[in-house]
């Protein structure tokens, strides 16, 4: 099976459709499928869910998305650094479920793992559990949270070999692993393809029988927020 395509835009041919629900990778702007999102943009597909950890920033990552109204609505756990997305929000225009960041990652590893809900502590008593349903086990009450199961898993790695299996870079990993596991199809934006067999078997990260498509390309290493002191005195 030919797993190595030329670019994201051919990566992603076939795919797209309008109304899908994607879940992506990253944490900030730290391994997120930037290659795949420009595509998507591009490929003009509209009313898109994103199951994501947060929604970039203003002018990359998903928020790209956000500026050309394609998103309907974020699952997401951290919006804070993306003026658009709180414009978006508190004028109606974009649907938005929060999720705790360990509750999103397990939504995510539960669909991947073909699990449909799980019962968590985490959110119970709070806005979170509204609606949904609860049960005491040994004098605590839970709440059910539901798998997610996408149409299109996009995930960022830092090496690949041609039959998918991925290594990612230190933090990078993040949600990456996750979300790709609970997609449908899951498609893979990397920084190199390496020799199959040239990869250690223990330091793989993700198994490529989880992805269907890899694409290579150069990637911007932006910082989130840039701290800096100033210059001591000699």
């Amino acid at each position: 099976m030919k797993k190595v395509y030329a670019n994201a835009a051919e990566a992603l041919d076939g795919l797209l459709h309008d109304g899908m629900f994607i879940a992506a990778g990253g944490f900030g702007l730290c391994g997120i499928p930037e290659l795949l999102l420009d595509a998507i943009k591009d490929a003009g597909t509209q009313d898109l869910t994103f199951a994501s950890n947060n929604a970039g920033v203003d002018d990359f990552g998903i928020g790209i998305l956000l500026q050309t109204k394609q998103v309907k609505k974020m699952i997401s756990s951290y919006v804070g650094e993306n003026a658009e997305f709180m414009r978006q929000y508190l004028s109606g225009e974009l649907e938005l479920e929060f999720n705790p960041q360990g509750t999103l990652a397990e939504r995510m590893r539960a669909g991947g793992a073909g699990i449909p809900g799980f019962y968590t502590k985490t959110g119970v008593g709070t806005v979170i559990a509204d609606g949904k349903e609860h049960k005491d086990f040994n004098g605590e009450t839970y709440v059910l949270e539901e798998g997610i199961f996408a149409d299109l898993a996009i995930v960022k790695a830092w090496k690949a070999d041609d039959t998918g299996n991925l290594v990612f870079r230190k933090t990078a990993r993040n949600f990456n692993v996750p979300a790709a596991t609970c997609g449908k199809i899951c498609v893979a934006e990397v920084e190199e393809i390496v020799p199959r067999g040239s990869l250690d078997p223990d330091s793989i990260h993700l198994p490529g029988i989880y992805v269907n498509r890899i694409v290579q390309g150069s990637h911007e290493k932006r910082i989130e927020q840039r701290t800096t002191r100033k210059k001591e005195d000699a």
